[in-house]
């Protein structure tokens, strides 16, 4: 018996080594008792019932193991606030695997996160304790803790600490299995001389043996292994899909003018503690730019009520109790950066610590958010340096090509500045001198809004814009200076008013100093005076104008004229008639060749036409169809602006399309009536950018091709003869995107 309840020690504690191989990806000692919980129920059931026949120990483990995981589960249940029905673990039981590839590091122990543990170890502890216990089997029983063992390692992956004491603890209690497992024999085993001889010969056969082949292995194998040891192991949270958001919350920095215009809309309801001035509420990060949009870019990983591995003690800690409203999506606020959040499941982005509901936002839901809120030291910032690595290549990336004005503009600001910190504030300084804040301006953060932004004139509408244009602008600018830069939305709080409506979103941008994004406001103070751009900088002209559109055919007159050849009466009748044929077949293959290119071009056009808008999925029909119009605006001479909006493009359109009717014969104009709207299609275009694939429809589709096609036709007939002529002739289009 002794020898038997050794063994069940040693196994207990294989199993136990394996729960503390995955207790350092889990939050708090919970997991590490349940499953030391497991193993001592698994494997006492199987030394208490060693007499019994084999067949009543799993009955009773089954037994066993039923009480463990509703015990697991009231108790994680309990310590995590959450639901511990006998429903709840089903589902608990059925999401464990994704939910503990997807959970946040450190993990927090709950039901749906702690039962498949609980469980594997049980089993491991039933296999083992059977085989070990009552069959005698040691070496044999050691492979379920071992399979336990691995896959806690496995789960684990980078996110754990060197290999220390728990590697050889479970090799010990190994050691010691096999040791008090080894029995004398009995009187009827005992051996002659002759049979001793040859068992130690064929003992001494067999290490020999076994001591080339580890050789041989060591010699082969040695090398590759040891070059694994300064490597990073598998992360397997990397096979599975995280959290995603939709094309809304993907880019939330254009919802900031809708905001701006409905700005009684109520949002939510937040009640802030522990500071007098709150800092505002972050909902978003958008680190990605690729010179038309800024995009979130993160990675979101299930988190419990914990959310920050490595909270930061010395910085003061704010809480928020939050009522949602009208706010919609899936983003969460909340003051960065969240330690903890009540009343929600949420997911986490660990590197700028943002949230989503997966089950999106409702109106009623109700949560907290404990945060701490970083100070900055502005002595330290005017030495602090930022990094250029490629973690924060990201943060630096300027794609497609910047406008010359703009980069003319950054290196301005950055003359005789060598401080990081210096250069963002003379960004601040020039934004908040020279620009003005409206409410009405219309949306847009690509090049060319915030290059009109910044030198647009302002009777028509440049240099004043929201907190986005303004966002944009810093980020942009700071991007070329070297400065890595990501942009923020989120919402102002006013000390003693608990309601945040459409009228407090803001957007701010953010400058990595010394590992730590410090934010900066860009926007004008209230008795700031503007300064006209024009009197500190005006930006050069490109070295190279581009070609015009239409080059006139030089007149005959202008026409340089060739010396005629000196040639003798005699010899000056046969070149004269060679030169005329020359010059008969060369005219006569021009004029082919114009008919040739009169003929195809329209052609060509009418089948690019009825390809594009009739073929493909129905969002690329309307894009196609909406394509069909700025052609069409620009074949009038009226191109659109290319800051505006595609609503404030079916406006322009309307009043593009007024120009002079043609008249009959005998001097009578035509009356036209008005123009076929593009409105619905301008509609439809946003539907495409903004919502999900799939939201339109074909009948939708073949609607907007046919304003498309009514508004270019009316557009076409109101130009004069000699305009349409051209337009049909024109073999532009072919080439523009």
């Amino acid at each position: 018996m002794v020898r038997r309840l050794l063994i069940a020690v040693a196994l207990l504690g294989m199993l136990v080594m394996a729960a503390f191989a995955l207790a350092p990806i889990y939050h708090g000692p919970l997991l590490l008792q349940l499953m030391a919980g497991a193993a001592a129920g698994s494997v006492g059931i199987s030394f208490a019932a060693r007499r019994l026949p084999a067949w009543s120990a799993a009955p009773l483990s089954v037994l066993g193991l039923t009480g463990a995981a509703l015990l697991a589960m009231r108790v994680s249940a309990a310590a995590a606030g959450v639901d511990g029905s006998v429903p709840a673990m089903r589902e608990a039981l059925r999401n464990s695997i994704p939910r503990l590839l997807l959970a946040l590091i450190p993990i927090e122990p709950q039901p749906d996160t702690v039962l498949l543990p609980v469980i594997l170890t049980w089993l491991a502890g039933l296999a083992a304790g059977e085989l070990g216990i009552r069959y005698h089997r040691v070496l044999l029983s050691y492979a379920p803790p071992t399979v336990l063992f691995g896959g806690a390692l496995y789960l684990v992956g980078p996110n754990g600490s060197a290999a220390g004491w728990v590697p050889l603890a479970y090799s010990g209690f190994a050691v010691l299995g096999l040791i008090v497992s080894n029995r004398p024999p009995s009187e009827d085993q005992r051996v002659s001389a002759d049979q001793l001889r040859t068992l130690r010969l064929r003992v001494g056969a067999g290490a020999v043996a076994g001591l080339a082949a580890i050789v041989a292995l060591s010699q082969l194998l040695g090398p590759s292994v040891a070059a694994k040891v300064g490597t990073s192991p598998v992360e397997p949270r990397n096979m599975v899909t995280p959290p995603q958001l939709d094309s809304l919350d993907e880019s939330p920095l254009v919802r900031l003018s809708g905001w701006a215009l409905n700005h009684d809309q109520h949002l939510f309801d937040v009640e802030v503690t522990g500071t007098d001035a709150p800092p505002p509420i972050r909902l978003a990060v958008l680190n990605d730019y690729d010179g038309v949009t800024w995009r979130v870019g993160a990675t979101y990983r299930n988190a419990g009520r914990v959310v920050a591995a490595k909270p930061v003690l010395t910085d003061p800690q704010v809480r928020q109790a939050f009522r949602i409203a009208d706010l919609d999506g899936r983003l969460l606020p909340g003051i960065a950066t969240p330690e903890e959040v009540n009343g929600v499941r949420v997911a986490v982005d660990t590197s700028d610590g943002t949230m989503i509901l997966s089950d999106g936002l409702r109106p009623g839901l109700e949560y907290s958010v404990v945060s701490r809120v970083h100070r900055p030291d502005e002595n330290a910032m005017q030495v602090a340096d930022v990094p250029n690595t490629d973690a924060v290549a990201r943060h630096l990336a300027l794609p497609g090509k910047v406008p010359d004005s703009i980069a003319q503009l950054a290196r301005h600001l950055g003359e005789g500045v060598s401080s990081p910190y210096q250069k963002a504030f003379a960004i601040v300084g020039w934004l908040s001198e020279h620009y003005k804040v409206v409410g009405d301006a219309p949306s847009g953060h690509a090049y060319p809004n915030v290059e009109y932004f910044l030198f647009g004139p302002k009777q028509a509408g440049g240099q004043k814009g929201t907190s986005e244009q303004f966002a944009a602008a810093f980020a942009v600018l700071a991007r070329l200076m070297g400065l890595p830069t990501r942009l923020a939305v989120g919402f102002r709080v006013e000390p003693g008013r608990n309601e945040v409506r459409g009228g407090d979103a803001v957007a701010w941008p953010e400058v990595l100093f010394n590992g730590v994004w410090e934010p900066f406001d860009p926007m004008p103070k209230a008795d700031t005076v503007q300064r006209p751009t024009e009197d500190d900088f005006r930006p050069k002209p490109p070295a190279s104008q581009p070609p015009p559109e239409t080059v006139p055919a030089p007149s005959d007159s202008a026409a340089p004229q060739s010396p005629k050849p000196s040639v003798t009466p005699s010899t000056e009748a046969g070149p004269r008639r060679s030169s005329g044929v020359a010059v008969t077949v060369t005219a006569g293959s021009l004029l082919l060749a114009l008919l040739a290119l009169a003929a195809s071009v329209p052609l060509a056009r009418r089948t690019r036409r009825r390809r594009r808008l009739g073929r493909g999925t129905p969002e690329q029909r309307v894009e196609a169809a909406w394509a069909e119009v700025l052609t069409g605006l620009r074949l009038a001479g009226r191109p659109a602006p290319p800051h505006l909006s595609a609503s404030e493009v079916a406006g322009y359109a309307a009043t593009a399309a007024t120009g002079r009717a043609h008249s009959k014969p005998g001097g009578v104009a035509t009356i036209r009536s008005a123009t076929p709207p593009v409105d619905d299609l301008a509609a439809l275009v946003n539907t495409v950018a903004f919502a999900f694939a799939g939201s339109v429809s074909e009948e939708q589709a073949a609607r907007a091709a046919v304003q498309a096609v009514a508004y270019v036709d009316e557009l076409r007939a109101r130009r004069g003869f000699w305009r349409r002529l051209r337009w049909s002739l024109d073999p532009r289009p072919l080439f523009w995107k």
